[in-house]
């Protein structure tokens, strides 16, 4: 493995102490919150690859499954707040910048921004589902039907459309990202062992090569759409799922798919415990 990066936090040097531990706590809270969701939807996809069609493998079936084990309410709370925590600490990278060589710069923060907003969307949606107000919620692929069917009905809709298929651009770079291990950069490599840096590899490699293919997959979707002008062709991270069962090579392909979001779970619970703040 390559030399680890300094170990010093340049984007916190301008802050009082006491934001930016706050700011850690919250990147640390929610990075495990974010890395819980993976493995849950890795978790349903196996049993998905395994024959139990019934199982919805996206995020709303993994705040489903959640609801319906004791103490579900609570974890989806916990779940919830961790989430706004992550929203939290990417608004701090976009006022203050990130935490990396060039984490000052305009790109990146505009980038923290995006994914504040992002984030703190989502650490809505669990919120209100564990208030209730979410009922069981809306697969994944009913919101990229209708999201689809609007944006189709805007002025040069089916282009706006099209422009989704963008996300084969970013699964792909993504995935090759995850294979050229950039995240060591972002890592305190120096403060593992030789045993753990192998082992968070093996998470960050494997596990965003996965999620990469999932991107790539729902794009292809929403560019069939656009083409096809049917908005029905368009998937959520369920029916994409689902679809590599489809390929020829079957539901094995499904269930290395699964095991790879799994993984990614267990990177994010390691960038909770090694990333640089």
């Amino acid at each position: 493995m390559g030399t680890s990066a300094p170990t010093g936090r340049p984007a916190l040097a301008g802050r009082p102490e006491g934001t930016a531990t706050a700011t850690r706590w919250a990147a640390r809270a929610g990075l495990l919150a974010w890395g819980f969701t993976y493995v849950l939807v890795g978790l349903l996809a196996l049993r998905v690859a395994v024959g139990d069609r019934k199982q919805q493998a996206d995020r709303s079936g993994a705040l489903a499954e959640l609801a319906d084990h004791p103490y579900g309410s609570v974890l989806l709370w916990a779940l919830g707040i961790g989430l706004v925590g992550m929203a939290l600490w990417r608004l701090s990278e976009a006022c203050f910048g990130a935490a990396e060589r060039d984490g000052h710069t305009v790109r990146k923060r505009l980038l923290s921004a995006g994914r504040c907003v992002f984030y703190a969307f989502f650490a809505w949606s669990v919120l209100a589902f564990a208030a209730g107000a979410g009922g069981r919620g809306r697969s994944s692929d009913t919101q990229s039907r209708d999201v689809t069917a609007r944006l189709m009905r805007l002025p040069a809709g089916q282009w706006l459309v099209a422009a989704a298929a963008a996300i084969v651009v970013i699964g792909v770079w993504l995935g090759v990202q995850a294979v050229r291990r950039t995240y060591h950069a972002e890592l305190k490599t120096g403060e593992m062992s030789r045993r753990v840096r192998r082992v968070v590899d093996v998470a960050g490699v494997g596990g965003g090569v996965a999620r990469a293919l999932v991107f790539v997959g729902a794009g292809v979707f929403a560019f069939r759409a656009a083409v096809d002008f049917s908005p029905e062709r368009a998937k959520g991270m369920d029916d994409t799922l689902r679809a590599f069962a489809a390929t020829p090579a079957g539901p094995g392909l499904l269930g290395a798919v699964a095991a790879g979001l799994v993984l990614y779970g267990l990177f994010a619970f390691a960038l909770a415990r090694w990333r640089r703040v």
